[in-house]
């Protein structure tokens, strides 16, 4: 066994998006894993929705939990032209 600490480092990077590729970006950077949260604003920097994720989950089980999230991302999909989202990645070293 090895029972030295994890070295955990987060980065972080922003990308504009049309409305209509929002729920499909979102379910993407889900899928990657490596996500510890996203966040979406407007072109002006107005904080719209901010959306915790747990490292770890296997992938199947995150699109079913994230359900009411990804429906809320699709209502606010069809207000929005361009919405800027913030990705918050984690990336664990032994």
């Amino acid at each position: 066994m090895n029972d030295k600490p994890r070295e955990e480092r987060t980065w972080t990077e922003e990308i504009e998006v049309a409305g209509h590729e929002l729920v499909e970006r979102v379910k993407k950077l889900v899928a990657a894993g490596n996500v510890r949260r996203v966040i979406i604003r407007t072109p002006n920097d107005e904080l719209l929705l901010e959306i915790p994720l747990t490292a770890g989950v296997a992938v199947g089980s995150v699109v079913t939990i994230m359900a009411p999230v990804l429906a809320a991302l699709g209502a606010l999909a069809a207000l929005v032209a361009r919405v800027k989202v913030q990705i918050i990645h984690i990336d664990s070293k032994p």
